[in-house]
């Protein structure tokens, strides 16, 4: 009995490390956004690829305010 279970708890650790690896996988373009807030001017950056750990990287970043500028990150 105790080696089904273990065989089983194998097998789901197997099948969630397996799948866990496909956003390493996934690619798109972001560019960065920056808005001035006193004159409401918008500037924007080139589009780069950005890939894997990378891109879970600049995904996760939030808006950043420095001075009067607030920086953002767009993907498509």
């Amino acid at each position: 009995m105790k080696k089904k279970v273990l065989y089983a708890a194998a097998f789901l650790f197997i099948v969630w490390a397996a799948t866990s690896c496909e956003a390493l996988d996934e690619c798109k373009f972001c560019k960065m956004i920056t808005t001035d807030n006193t004159s409401g001017s918008v500037t924007e950056g080139f589009e780069t690829e950005y890939c894997g750990a990378a891109l879970i990287t600049i995904e996760a970043k939030g808006p950043t305010t420095v001075g009067n500028s607030t920086t953002t990150w767009e993907c498509r």
